[in-house]
């Protein structure tokens, strides 16, 4: 009778290395997120000064726990009332939420068609296609967001093709408005919504389709009973993707938007480099973060529920 070998024992280190492994991801949130988030929160509880750094209290670790008592004692929410009262920080939640809604409808309805004829094309063509979706990447993001003010300004390329082709008579007005704004997210988050759009639909069973058409299903009914519901996880992932960080996008919004765009990443960088209100610009960060944490959470719970159904 044939005894099967014991596994060597790994001793005391390769179980600690065992033991570690899982606490990795969690280290690392600890130290790249909490702790960042810890020190903001901290300066959003501070007030402004004429100082460097521009807040106070400032933690001094030399007068000890003296020193740290006394500067816990004059943190206040004074900032986070603030936001409450003043109608601009609000605007600009609302403005931005608005703008993202929006864009990530627009990315939507331009991305999937996208997705899906990637998905559907002969398989010898996908890698291809997949390259020119991420060929953007490959030209940095600012020098992209400029190429667009050259078209879109009143005597840019786009009013000049118009005009040279008889459509329009005036030049177009798009710069610095928010259609303006729309464009520049539209084409610089496409990549964000079709990768996992793309990723979803490449592992889709299209025979189900053809089974539906056997059983006398219109196409277009069969797309909407099967291929979208079947679609939503990559649909949540992307419009998650793209929803959360143009609510905070500001380099769009300062280049191509007016005066009038109001977005919470201008706001942001006022108040810390115009206004040099720090502890107004962390609160405006935190509650933003707070904001934004919401729809991350509803996506994991969606995701844990599929999961379990799946089982």
């Amino acid at each position: 009778m044939d005894v099967a070998p014991r596994p060597p024992d790994r001793g005391a280190l390769g179980r600690a290395l065992s033991a570690l492994v899982p606490a990795v991801p969690f280290l690392w949130l600890a130290f790249f997120f909490l702790v960042p988030f810890a020190i903001v929160f901290k300066i959003a509880l501070s007030e402004p000064a004429t100082a460097q750094p521009p807040y106070r209290p400032v933690f001094d670790l030399s007068q000890g726990f003296e020193g740290l008592r006394e500067a816990f004692s004059q943190l206040s929410f004074y900032n986070f009332t603030l936001l409450l009262e003043d109608s601009l920080y609000f605007s600009s939640f609302i403005s931005s939420l608005r703008i993202a809604a929006v864009s990530t409808v627009l990315l939507l309805a331009i991305g999937f068609p996208i997705a899906y004829a990637m998905a559907k094309a002969p398989e010898r063509w996908r890698p291809t296609l997949l390259m020119l979706v991420i060929l953007p990447f490959w030209t940095s993001f600012l020098i992209r967001v400029y190429a667009w003010i050259g078209i879109l300004k009143p005597e840019g390329l786009l009013s000049a093709l118009l005009i040279n082709l008889g459509l329009i008579s005036e030049p177009l007005q798009i710069m610095n408005t928010d259609t303006a704004v729309f464009i520049g997210i539209v084409y610089s988050y496409l990549p964000f919504m079709v990768l996992p759009l793309y990723a979803t639909l490449e592992k889709f069973d299209y025979t189900l389709l053809e089974a539906a058409e056997d059983l006398g299903c219109p196409p277009w009914r069969a797309f909407w009973r099967i291929t979208v519901p079947l679609a939503m996880p990559g649909v949540l992932a992307g419009c998650l993707l793209c929803f959360i960080p143009v609510v905070g996008e500001f380099v769009i919004p300062d280049l191509l938007g007016g005066s009038e765009t109001l977005m919470i990443g201008r706001t942001l960088w006022s108040e810390f480099f115009s206004n040099r209100d720090w502890p107004l610009a962390s609160a405006v960060a935190v509650v933003l973060l707070v904001l934004l944490v919401g729809p991350i959470v509803a996506y994991r719970d969606i995701e844990a529920r599929r999961w379990e159904k799946a089982k």
